[in-house]
């Protein structure tokens, strides 16, 4: 008896609370797929993602963080239910809309008290006007329902397992206080920095007139998720640390994708491999982005590979040519923000240094 408790008080001993999000994050993920199979959501992937990037240390601030992106998503749906109809019988006029929407959104998320909220508005209107012209004959109230649906789904899941955690084991293993935004009511680099988001963005409404290639609204996220760095590090061009993020993205999604096409071999389309390795993969990202390092991003961006990858929207057809068309999406999306960052940097003043802040490469792209 004494040997067990030895045995027991050891291994409590070794849990930290990153072991404990680590945890969560893989409960909340499982969860969030759950209710979006149950709700019959259309992107179960999407879920998943709001199942893992909404949580934090302590239940306040994953119910904040979860309420800011569900408005965010209900106001960007609802721009683009009211919009898109009017822009999307020109590929200019969608182009126009998508940047105008999409500088304000990154600016406000640069600068905003209620950043994430700002965040999911422009994210949202992209996607769902990508979404629009890629499919045009589908009525557009769908495609705004279906991403509140999934968003809804993942935030409860989140705020479900948050909840439970902090009255639980979060006593024992409370996290550090999230720090709180940096204010700017007008910041000029972060303006320069959000146009050339808007710019990237409105290149994505050309690429998807020009060419029939699927699943663009992921390139849209992934413009925005890479162009989400710490003003304080932006100096007078956000090349360098939005590259390094680029190239943090590229190296974690190549390592998830990777895994992920080990673990579909391995499956053959059976679900509990394919949920058992999303578990896995998810707990490997989150504790490298909870590492002491200064490729936390790899982190993120692997498990958002996973997640694509390994979370069909059905597990009876085990259809994983969606994942590969949002994996293969992401990609293009990088492509078309690196040559927009190179002439920003060149047009821009050369007064100001490039900043270098470790807290701008690390922090995860809150997507």
């Amino acid at each position: 008896m004494n040997h067990l408790a030895a045995s027991w008080n050891a291994l409590i001993a070794r849990i930290s609370p990153r072991a404990v999000d680590v945890g969560e994050c893989v409960v909340s993920v499982l969860l969030a797929i759950l209710v979006a199979h149950a709700i019959g959501g259309d992107n179960v992937a999407w879920a998943a993602f709001a199942g893992y990037m909404v949580m934090r240390g302590h239940a306040s601030e994953t119910v904040l963080r979860g309420l800011l992106r569900i408005v965010g998503t209900v106001a960007g749906g609802l721009l683009a239910l009211g919009l898109a109809p009017l822009v999307t019988t020109s590929w200019m006029g969608s182009a126009i809309a998508m940047m105008a929407v999409g500088t304000l959104s990154l600016y406000r998320a640069l600068t905003a008290r209620r950043a994430y909220a700002w965040l999911f508005f422009g994210l949202t209107f992209a996607m769902v006007l990508l979404d629009k012209i890629e499919a045009p004959t589908i009525a557009l109230d769908q495609f705004v329902l279906t991403r509140i649906l999934e968003t809804v789904a993942g935030t409860l899941a989140c705020a479900t397992v948050s909840i439970v955690s902090t009255l639980t084991l979060r006593r024992r293993w409370p996290a550090p206080p999230t720090p709180p935004p940096v204010i700017a009511f007008w910041h000029p680099a972060a303006f320069r920095h959000a146009l050339q988001a808007g710019i990237a963005l409105a290149l994505l409404i050309g690429v998807a007139h020009a060419f029939a290639l699927p699943a663009l609204a992921q390139s849209a996220v992934g413009v925005m998720a890479v162009m989400l760095v710490p003003v304080h590090g932006l100096g007078a061009s956000g090349l360098v640390p939005v590259s390094v993020r680029l190239a943090q993205r590229f190296v974690g999604c190549l390592a998830g994708a990777a895994m992920s096409a080990v673990c579909l071999l391995l499956a053959q389309g059976h679900a509990p491999v394919l949920i058992a390795g999303t578990a896995i993969g998810v707990a490997i990202g989150r504790t490298i982005e909870n590492g002491p390092h200064s490729y936390r991003y790899v982190g993120t961006q692997f498990t958002l590979a996973v997640l694509v990858m390994l979370v069909p929207d059905s597990y009876a057809d085990g259809d994983v040519l969606p994942g590969v068309e949002r994996l293969i999406a992401v990609l293009i999306g990088m492509a078309v923000l690196e040559p927009v960052l190179l002439a920003g940097h060149w047009l821009g003043p050369r007064h100001a240094p490039v900043a270098r802040s470790r807290q701008g490469l690390d922090e995860p792209g809150g997507v």
